[in-house]
């Protein structure tokens, strides 16, 4: 990154992999060529990409120190227009560089703390939806663990994308309930023993069949999913079934027996960067994100967030967030 020498910003820095990121000053960033925009941030939301990234255990992780943390964010352009953006420097800092043109226009009346946090629920839930799953209107979608902020998206736009039923499963009671007014019909509590849970699922997959499911677990919670959704038997016909992991905060592995896949016409997939394509990646940018940052405009998209300062960024880094809620830097 290369800096100018006569003018300086606050940002959130770190010096080595591990830090937690300190409120400190540096030289402002200067775009190197008429590709890249200078950006007066606004908005910056703290995800757990950024989080390992900083950790130094993400395969995108820094390499030079000392380093401004953040990979996306709002801010306004020369011209006073208000946009969400990919950096190529660090985004938690009073101002950012990003690319002509890679940029989406925020509605007038959308504020900058939920442009900022939307843009990374939307490639969690819709993209898995809409690329992965590849859901049709009348589908039925189940949402596992549905009750963080990417979960919670993802039940509210799988009913705006036509599913015929929304099914969601969590720990947290009162998440569970919430679930219900934004467009779940059902919800399975995992915090039952597991029989229970997997009674439950059956029951509801035989009554409507899912035809995706959208996991953001993984781990134990999908062995009890795959063995409700798993065929009986020789002369048992079952419905297809797309699995989209997109995941995995119950853990990293599961154990899977051949014979699970072959008795069911399930399908397993996952949702993530790499997995994407250049094409879907456009169609984002250019179509998805500016129709959701619309719909959270008029009200029809609930996120919650959660705010700190950018001077409290050391204090805000390692906060235990509410359940549900995303952290966001405001600059």
């Amino acid at each position: 990154m290369t800096f100018t020498e006569k003018t300086k910003m606050k940002a959130a820095i770190i010096h080595s992999a591990g830090e937690t990121p300190a409120y400190e000053t540096v030289k402002d960033p200067v775009p190197q060529n008429d590709q890249q925009l200078l950006l007066t941030m606004e908005a910056a939301s703290v995800k757990n990409l950024d989080k390992l990234r900083a950790s130094g255990k993400h395969y995108a992780s820094y390499t030079e120190y000392p380093a401004v943390v953040g990979i996306d964010g709002v801010g306004r352009l020369d011209d006073g227009t208000r946009v969400y953006a990919q950096g190529i420097s660090g985004m938690i800092a009073e101002k950012g560089l990003v690319r002509k043109g890679q940029y989406v226009a925020i509605p007038e009346l959308l504020d900058s703390v939920t442009a900022a946090a939307l843009p990374n629920a939307v490639i969690g839930a819709a993209m898995a939806l809409l690329f992965r799953a590849r859901m049709q209107k009348g589908d039925v979608i189940l949402i596992n663990g549905a009750t963080g902020v990417t979960g919670q998206l993802a039940v509210q736009l799988a009913k705006y994308y036509g599913a015929s039923r929304v099914i969601a499963t969590g720990r947290n009671a009162e998440s569970l309930e919430k679930l219900k007014a934004l467009g779940a019909d059902a919800v399975i509590s995992l915090k039952q023993d597991d029989e229970a849970i997997i009674a439950a699922m059956k029951k509801l997959h035989e009554e409507t069949p899912v035809n995706s499911v959208i996991d953001y677990l993984w781990g134990h919670p999908v062995e009890l999913l795959l063995t409700a959704l798993k065929g009986g038997g020789m002369s048992a016909f079952t419905p297809q079934v797309k699995l989209v992991t997109v995941g995995s905060m119950a853990g990293e592995t599961i154990g899977l027996a051949s014979g699970t896949l072959r008795s069911s016409a399930i399908e397993i997939l996952g949702s993530g960067i790499g997995s994407l394509s250049q094409e879907d990646m456009k169609q984002f940018g250019s179509e998805l994100l500016p129709e959701l940052f619309q719909l959270a405009a008029e009200g029809k998209l609930t996120l919650e967030t959660e705010t700190a300062g950018l001077k409290d960024i050391a204090e805000a880094w390692n906060r235990e967030v509410a359940p549900g809620k995303r952290l966001v830097i405001t600059i």
